[in-house]
């Protein structure tokens, strides 16, 4: 959903209910956990926060806290819902002077002794379609990443017409993200 001003809470939670009742808008649910499928734009995105189980622990709780959408431009709601899968979020962005919402579900959750994550996938309103994995792993070395795997193509026309736009915003998205999460350790 595409808006001129930023939207209202209720209009959030509207669009927001609305979508908790729609399917992934792709076939290739939870791919992300395995072979990623062709046709699709990959990014992957990884950062080291740091050494150690304190570190890990630290990380993990603010991917857990959804603090990797602390971004200024970027925002998810709503705020402060328990990552599980079946959990529906819109994320509303602000970009080129207008804002997006756009829905995504939890698909699965994973929490191992030296890993953690998760992934969503894009409902059928969202702009693009595919899916979003979030992860903070601890290396054999002591060293922790956060780490973004994604696959994606375009949806809606606007994203098609406007490819170039869309690929600097998931840019400029893992790039900040990365920042949040050093920023936060």
């Amino acid at each position: 959903m595409f808006l001129i001003r930023k939207p209202s809470l209720g209009l959030i939670h509207e669009f927001l209910g609305s979508q908790r009742k729609e399917n992934f808008s792709y076939s290739e649910v939870g791919s992300t956990r395995g072979h990623l499928p062709s046709g699709y734009t990959v990014d992957r995105n990884r950062v080291c926060v740091g050494h150690g189980s304190k570190v890990f622990r630290r990380a993990s709780e603010l991917l857990n806290a959804w603090r990797m959408f602390d971004l200024g431009w970027v925002e998810i709601f709503p705020k402060g819902v328990t990552i599980e899968p079946g959990v529906t979020v819109t994320i509303l962005v602000r970009h080129l002077g207008f804002y997006s919402l756009n829905a995504c579900r939890v698909i699965y959750v994973f929490r191992e002794e030296r890993r953690v994550g998760f992934a969503y996938g894009t409902l059928e309103d969202h702009a693009e379609q595919g899916e979003e994995r979030f992860s903070i792993d601890w290396s054999g070395d002591d060293s922790v990443w956060y780490e973004i795997l994604a696959f994606s193509r375009p949806k809606q026309w606007q994203a098609k017409i406007a490819r170039p736009v869309s690929r600097m915003l998931q840019r400029r998205f893992a790039r900040d993200s990365k920042a949040a999460m050093m920023k936060q350790r």
